[in-house]
């Protein structure tokens, strides 16, 4: 696996004790890889690969009447809770976005981020017990007009994220692919400047689309590509991963 670059590690403090997670977020293109497959299974063994306490997983794609399976598969085989968000309901099946998680769920809904004209967007809000610490984790995957995501991104501020209550993990994938758009402005000011990774594509990546944010900034500890030769192979996107303090 080629290492990605991480970021500074924290100064030494009274906190330094406290535990580390990883969490991960990553496009699976609708477990269709790079061999025109859909292939459930190999998404699974990047999961393994990938050994994070929670993933956001955009695009996941369950074939008619086995959406209930596939997260089995995703989730309970891999040793998560899987918790489903789909977006669009088709005749060959549901797809949308799945957060795995270790620990114990609290609370979790569905929220609608839908702009009108646009394909259906979600993202998935969940209170996240771990290692006795409280986490609110958010997973989404925003939509591809600007005025789509300015709107979506402005939504997840003013009515989901809230400072105070519990660590916050903001991740998935913005779709965003200027640095400087104004959805990325809004989010640096709410959880201060937070570096990118290219991930897209994944045979060769030029572009930041997936994204993960946590707040309070300074419990962010890394960020890395898993650019691994089975993650290159299994999806179009490669997986995003942070190491974060729960102090």
């Amino acid at each position: 696996m080629r290492p990605g670059r991480r970021l500074p590690m924290a100064a030494p403090g009274r906190n330094d004790t406290a535990p580390l997670i990883k969490a991960a977020t990553y496009n699976v293109h609708g477990l269709v890889g790079r061999d025109a497959c859909y292939d459930p299974p190999r998404i699974a063994r990047v999961i393994a690969e990938l050994a994070a306490d929670i993933i956001a997983l955009q695009e996941v794609q369950a074939p008619r009447h086995s959406g209930r399976e596939l997260l089995q598969l995703l989730g309970a085989e891999t040793g998560y809770t899987a918790l489903g968000g789909p977006t669009l309901l088709r005749d060959e099946g549901q797809y949308g976005n799945v957060l795995l998680c270790r620990g114990e769920v609290e609370r979790h809904e569905a929220i609608d981020l839908t702009f009108p004209g646009r394909e259906p967007r979600s993202a998935i809000n969940c209170l996240l017990s771990l290692h006795r610490r409280q986490l609110q984790v958010v997973a989404t995957h925003l939509g591809l007009a600007p005025r789509e995501r300015r709107h979506q991104v402005q939504h997840l501020i003013d009515q989901v994220l809230t400072p105070g209550q519990a660590l916050i993990i903001l991740m998935g994938d913005l779709n965003e692919w200027f640095l400087w758009g104004r959805p990325v402005k809004w989010l640096h000011r709410f959880f201060s400047r937070t570096p990118v990774r290219r991930t897209f594509p994944a045979i060769f990546p030029l572009f930041a689309l997936d994204r993960i944010w946590v707040h309070p900034r300074r419990n962010l500890l890394g960020l890395e590509v898993h650019d691994s030769p089975l993650a290159r192979a299994a999806s179009d996107h490669l997986p995003l991963t942070a190491t974060i303090r729960l102090s």
